[in-house]
């Protein structure tokens, strides 16, 4: 544990961008370390990409610049693809009890139940009240000054103010700015094109033939949303499950192909193995790209197909330690946790009470990783995946900031729900073998309700 009492704990004056889970979590763990802190949230709400809207935006796949941007990702029938117990934050459990509780109580709630559990926290820790989060004051501008202190611009009102502060935690998300698939002969296929981003509810596909590409949740739970309306429901793939081609049991609409070779003028999409349907919609459920309009850094950090860098564990820019900082970058795992875990670290680094390593010890190990993922393999848009290493990563955190290691409770429902999803796709929410699991859970959970 790098937490010596020897060192003298400093508070400082810190900007965290965006008040979603991650920048809630952020200020928490900023004031219980004695900093002061000031959320800048665009909305009027807390809650971030787990606030639904109806509202799309003017491109439907999001690249127009001058397009109005909207925040949310979220889909009408949205359940979450965890259940409840592993998803909140360890001492602020997500559970559906309490004298009076009228929200979701099903183990994989729908999106509603989320934001109530993320407004709930914010009352509970004082994070709303006594201008902590700044509502409708979105961050336009954050850079380092001449005298190494972070200034922040943005929009109050229609006029732009500034502030200084110490550090800056950047807790702004990533879906919201689309990525897309590079598709032959798009520029002249006739069919309507939109990102999942955009994606609400089914009514628009109503006897439409939609294809959809992507293998992860939203797609996953997209084609099955809009297959009763649809007329056919065709998802491409670039790496399909052994067995999963073909015509999707349960269906009558759908089929599963590899990925799209290409499409062409009369509207046919083809497929790499041959096949080819007539489409009047392509979905790219393809992910986002990390986007931080507002910040400044001179070169030092960057996004490069997907990879933000340099920075040493997913969180600190080495040149620029502790006092910028990212959270929530890793994905394939369980994010609500792991915020907190790397918000505790930054909380603590910038105290003084945790001590980080040499400015070239972080590059070196920074650099070392990077060897680690070109030497495996592992395309640069995979530098955040952490799908076979949360835990350790978690776990290591967890050391540095004197904290219990994850549970093993919480590690093995997990497992079960990643086995469980993929098996039974359609059920897998409502239908769980985890029992012995839950029990040990709600023991540990018991001492936090």
């Amino acid at each position: 544990m790098s937490c010596p009492a020897a060192l003298p704990v400093t508070t400082r004056h810190v900007a965290v961008i965006g008040a979603g889970a991650a920048g809630l979590v952020a200020a928490r763990e900023l004031r219980r370390e004695g900093h002061g802190v000031v959320v800048f949230e665009r909305s009027n709400r807390v809650g971030g990409t787990w606030v639904y809207t109806k509202e799309t935006e003017s491109d439907p796949l999001g690249i127009d610049g001058a397009r109005n941007v909207i925040q949310s990702s979220m889909y009408s029938s949205l359940r979450t693809n965890l259940p409840r117990e592993v998803m909140g934050f360890r001492d602020y459990p997500f559970v559906a009890t309490g004298q009076g509780f009228r929200g979701d109580p099903r183990r994989f709630p729908g999106h509603e139940e989320v934001l109530g559990y993320l407004e709930r926290f914010g009352r509970e820790f004082g994070l709303v009240e006594g201008g902590i989060v700044r509502f409708e004051k979105e961050a336009r501008r954050v850079w380092r000054g001449e005298d190494g202190r972070w200034k922040v611009a943005w929009m109050n009102g229609r006029e732009l103010a500034e502030e200084v502060f110490d550090a800056v935690v950047v807790c702004n998300g990533h879906f919201t700015e689309p990525r897309l698939a590079e598709i032959c002969g798009i520029d002249t296929w006739p069919g309507k094109q939109m990102h999942s981003h955009n994606y609400r509810t089914p009514d628009p596909f109503h006897n439409q033939a939609v294809v959809l590409i992507g293998s992860s949740a939203s797609a996953v739970d997209i084609s099955r949303d809009i297959s009763p309306v649809a007329s056919e429901v065709h998802v491409a793939c670039r790496c399909p499950e052994v067995g999963s081609l073909g015509k999707q049991p349960g269906h009558d609409n759908m089929w599963i192909h590899p990925m799209i070779d290409r499409v062409c003028e009369d509207g046919t999409v083809i497929f790499l193995d041959g096949s080819s349907v007539r489409a009047d919609v392509i979905m790219h459920c393809t992910g986002y790209k990390y986007h931080f309009p507002f910040l400044e850094t001179d070169g030092i950090v960057t996004v490069d197909d997907n990879c933000v860098g340099p920075l040493y564990k997913h969180v600190f820019p080495p040149l620029l330690a502790p006092w910028l900082s990212f959270v929530g970058l890793p994905w394939k795992v369980i994010p609500f946790p792991q915020f907190e875990h790397q918000t505790k670290w930054i909380a603590g680094a910038l105290s003084g009470r945790i001590a980080l390593p040499s400015q070239k010890a972080m590059s070196e190990d920074v650099d070392s990783f990077y060897s680690d993922l070109e030497a495996a393999g592992v395309p640069k848009r995979y530098t955040h995946n952490m799908a076979n290493y949360q835990f350790d990563y978690n776990d290591w955190l967890a050391r540095e900031t004197g904290c219990d290691p994850t549970e093993e409770w919480r590690k093995q429902m997990y497992r079960a729900c990643s086995l469980n999803r993929h098996a039974r796709p359609e059920t897998y929410r409502d239908e769980w073998d985890d029992h012995e699991w839950i029990a040990e859970a709600y023991v540990d959970l018991a001492k936090y309700t």
